[in-house]
Parts: structure tokens; C-alpha cells; sequence
């Protein structure tokens, strides 16, 4: 089970990096042309939102079942040493937490807003701060110490 949720979580990266890009580019033009914020936009940023959320939970539980996050959780005092076993049992897994939190709350704002300018405004900013969070705590191929595959395979 372990492998499996592990390659669903290296894959669903790619659908939550995706949709964020393409509501931040789309806020980032509403907000700039001043557009009206469509029934379209709106389901964007729902989606956008609920994807960062299951990506979430698939994080989760893979952290409740990795036998690396086992590891860290009973021999921390060695392995908050360990750089690789730190940055997945702690800095990988708080700071996803926050950009979560950050997406979470722009598009509770953006959804309260009232002008559509506001709306892409407050969705353009808060999803590019959560965007940029996750990137700079994936564990990218070109990663030192921690690197990992583009795609990983079932």
C-alpha cells in the first residue's frame, strides 16, 4: 500500500502544479484586464482548491504509513540530524501544510470578494505565495540530498 499511495502522491504533484498555474495565469489576466469573474473562474478556483486538498490528504497518509516518517517520528534526536529523514518527516510536511493553509485562505477571500477584480486580485496573490511555498519544498530531482524522480512509477 505503501508504493501505491506514494506514486499517486508523486503524480497528483503534477495535476496540483498544473491547475495552480492555470488559475494564477487566469487571476493574474482577470485582474490585470479587469475582467468580470465568470461562473468559470469561479469553478476554477473551487478545483484548484479541492485538488491542493487531495493532494493534501494523499500526504497524509502516506506520512502515516511511510517507514521513513516511522523512522523519524521513533529515533528523532538522530534523525533530525539526518537531512534527508528531516526534510520529509518535518520541513516537506510543514511547509505543504502551509501552502495549503495559504491556498485555502485566498480562495475563502477571493469567494467573499464582491468586484471580479478583487476576486482575481486576492486569488492571483495568495495562490502564487502557496505555489511558490510548494516549489520551493517539493523534493525535485535536481534537489540536493533529498532528490527524487520526476515520475514515479506504480
Amino acid at each position: 500500500m505503501y508504493n501505491t499511495i506514494l506514486t499517486l502522491h508523486s503524480l497528483f504533484r503534477w495535476l496540483v502544479l498544473v491547475a495552480l498555474i492555470v488559475a494564477i495565469v487566469r487571476a493574474f489576466l482577470g485582474w490585470m484586464g479587469e475582467k468580470e469573474f465568470t461562473n468559470k473562474d469561479n469553478l476554477l478556483r473551487h478545483a484548484t482548491t479541492t485538488i491542493a486538498h487531495i493532494q493534501l490528504l494523499l500526504g497524509l497518509w502516506l506520512y502515516s504509513i511511510s517507514p521513513l516518517i516511522d523512522y523519524f517520528l521513533h529515533h528523532y534526536n538522530d534523525a533530525v540530524h539526518m537531512r534527508q529523514i528531516r526534510f520529509f518527516g518535518m520541513e516537506h510536511s510543514v511547509m505543504m501544510l502551509v501552502a495549503i493553509t495559504i491556498i485555502t485562505i485566498g480562495s475563502a477571500k477571493a469567494k467573499r470578494k464582491i468586484t471580479g477584480k478583487a476576486r482575481f486580485k486576492t486569488m492571483a496573490i495568495w495562490f502564487t505565495i502557496g505555489l511558490v511555498v510548494i516549489l520551493a519544498n517539493v523534493p525535485w530531482p535536481f534537489s540536493p540530498l533529498v532528490a527524487r524522480p520526476w515520475l514515479r512509477m506504480f
